[in-house]
Formats: C-alpha cells, sequence, structure tokens
C-alpha cells in the first residue's frame, strides 16, 4: 500500500464532491443566463 492511500486529505465521498460542483457550476451559468435575459428585458 502506498503512502497517499495511508495520509489521505479528504475523507468526504468523491460522488457528494463531484455532485457540489457539478451544481454550483449549473447555479453559476445560470446566473450568467438571467442576467442576460435581464438585460435584453430592460433594453426593450
Amino acid at each position: 500500500m502506498n503512502e497517499f492511500r495511508k495520509d489521505i486529505q479528504s475523507k468526504t465521498n468523491d460522488v457528494i464532491d463531484s455532485g457540489l460542483g457539478f451544481v454550483f457550476s449549473f447555479v453559476f451559468f445560470f446566473v450568467i443566463f438571467f442576467i442576460g435575459i435581464l438585460f435584453e428585458f430592460i433594453g426593450r
């Protein structure tokens, strides 16, 4: 067994981390899209 498996930095589940990353990126792009829709609506 190598030394990296003995001393683990993060003991959380990888599925939870990747799910949170997906949710945060989805929310980020949704906010950018929503701001664009607002500017288009205000510009009319």
